[in-house]
């Protein structure tokens, strides 16, 4: 085992290179290079690379229990999962690529997955079957990763400012389709819009308890 080569660093050297290069970038045989060390170094630690995005994605999910400690749950149920949604969003944000390379992991930490509990009985606790709380979790993660993929896609470094052009696209889209192109002027990005589609997502969980 190389001296020093510990899963924190391992982990803080993954996230730094993400940031760095970006997902495609994130190899083991890179991490090691950045590492100092040789790439069968890191396997005392990581197997493969599934298991490196399985721990960067605890580290972060780490991070967003750790602020939600902050926040008030008493406030309710559609409070407490607006604040869930708002803190992973930022923590996503902090990373590039950061939705992407996060969806589809495991924890490998059993502390983070029991935090669910509580998330669960204040669901439950609010009137949501099990199976309804559980989905309410799942459907507000979904949405956030969606919405940040999309958002990070459009900061790409390499846009030349032209892909979302509003003007190009009515020119390529023709006449006709008047409606298309008025709510493509109308989208917004960022808080805004992340505020009004979460309402959204968040309205139509609480029709389920109607």
């Amino acid at each position: 085992m190389a001296k020093g080569i510990t899963r924190e660093r391992i982990v803080a050297a993954a996230l730094d290179l993400l940031n760095d290069k970006g997902m495609d970038a994130l190899t083991v045989r890179a991490l090691a290079s950045r590492l100092g060390v040789g790439a069968p170094a890191l396997y005392w630690h990581v197997r493969n690379k599934q298991e490196l995005l399985d721990e960067m994605a605890t580290f972060v999910i780490r991070r967003v229990i750790e602020a939600l400690g902050k926040i008030d749950h008493g406030a309710g149920w559609r409070e407490g999962l607006a604040a869930y949604a708002r803190v992973l969003r930022a923590e996503y944000l902090r990373h590039r690529d950061g939705a992407r390379i996060f969806s589809g992991t495991r924890y490998v930490d059993p502390e983070v997955v029991r935090q669910k509990e509580s998330w669960l009985e204040l669901l439950t606790g609010a009137g949501f079957s099990l199976a309804e709380a559980d989905d309410a979790l799942d459907v507000i993660t979904a949405f956030v990763v969606g919405f940040v993929i999309e958002e990070q896609e459009r900061r790409r470094p390499d846009d030349d400012g032209d892909r979302y052009s509003a003007e190009e696209r009515d020119k390529w889209l023709g006449e006709g389709v008047e409606l298309v192109k008025a709510a493509f002027h109308l989208r917004d990005d960022g808080d805004q819009r992340f505020e009004r589609q979460l309402g959204v997502v968040l309205d139509g969980l609480e029709s389920r308890l109607r």
